[in-house]
């Protein structure tokens, strides 16, 4: 297989299209915190989660430019797992905003920092600056909300884990600005500990998700058996794949491994009247028969002399 398989095209344009929409509306609620987070740490957390949350919609624009690209002399396999490297970057990514928003909202709880929202004039008045934080901390939950629950479906129908993790990035965006409203709102009512209380919930949240994702992601570039998209458990449709397969070759060892979006199966030691591999999607089943999208048999005999 060289060429992208026409069954998800349509979703994998539409998936691109999405992501381009992350960058532009991300870049406007960007623009709302950092003009109105002024001392405030669950701001200045959200504010950092919004910034890096771009990562995973960069490095799934920038895998698209070269999953599809034909085979070259030093790539003879294509560049279907650059998807792969892809994930384990957003996912990196995802664990450094988590650690690094625990430091510092831990860090002023233990130094019992008391932050102070200064009134502002806007309009010729003074208003409390907690008014225009909370006011864009509301329109930070709105884009993520829905482009995150857009991008849910089409994750899984592409089998894409990249998009899944942005999609995750969204669910945490929109949980970040109703925490720091949360934190803001504690502030106006006399508990100083509420701001940092709110980050410290919202990076334990991020870091959860990190984690899960590195390890699915390490153990895909590892040639790990293909993974659920939101755990590291094997996924359904390689468990069954791999049942049909020892099925039709019980005398073969099956072996299943992850290639971006696709699996790529082998079977070691089967008979020497099996060398001719039927249509692939026919072994997928009721699956996403693109999904398989290359299956090795190796005789026993030729198992033997190795």
């Amino acid at each position: 297989m060289s060429r992208q398989p026409p069954e998800i095209a349509k979703d994998f344009r539409h998936a691109i299209r999405l992501e381009w929409w992350t960058l532009v509306w991300m870049s406007t609620v960007i623009a709302a915190m950092w003009l109105t987070m002024g001392g405030s740490k669950a701001m200045q957390s959200a504010l950092i989660e919004d910034v890096l949350s771009l990562v995973p919609a960069l490095t799934f624009l920038l895998a698209a430019r070269f999953e599809n690209r034909e085979p070259t002399a030093k790539f003879p396999f294509g560049f279907y797992r650059v998807n792969s490297l892809a994930f384990l970057v957003s996912a990196v990514a995802l664990g450094l905003v988590g650690a690094f928003l625990i430091y510092e909202s831990a860090t002023t709880l233990l130094a019992q920092e008391h932050p102070t929202l200064a009134p502002v004039e806007m309009f010729g008045y003074q208003l409390w600056s907690g008014w225009p934080m909370i006011a864009a901390l509301v329109y930070s939950v709105v884009p993520p909300v829905i482009i995150g629950r857009m991008k849910e479906p089409v994750a899984k129908r592409l089998h894409d884990k990249v998009l899944h993790t942005d999609a995750l990035m969204q669910k945490a965006d929109w949980q970040t600005g109703l925490a720091g409203i949360l934190g803001i709102t504690g502030i106006y009512f006399g508990y100083w500990w509420a701001d940092s209380a709110a980050a410290l919930f919202i990076a334990a949240s991020v870091m959860k998700d990190a984690l899960t994702n590195i390890r699915i992601a390490s153990a895909e570039l590892l040639d790990g058996a293909p993974r659920a998209l939101d755990r590291a458990d094997i996924a359904a449709d390689a468990q069954r794949l791999h049942a049909r397969l020892s099925a039709r070759w019980p005398e073969g060892e099956v072996r299943l491994r992850e290639s971006g979006r696709y699996i790529v199966a082998a079977v070691d030691g089967v008979g020497p009247d099996s060398a001719e591999v039927p249509p692939l999607e026919t072994l997928m089943g009721d699956d996403d028969g693109w999904r398989l999208s290359r299956l090795g048999l190796a005789p026993r005999q030729a198992a033997a002399d190795e």
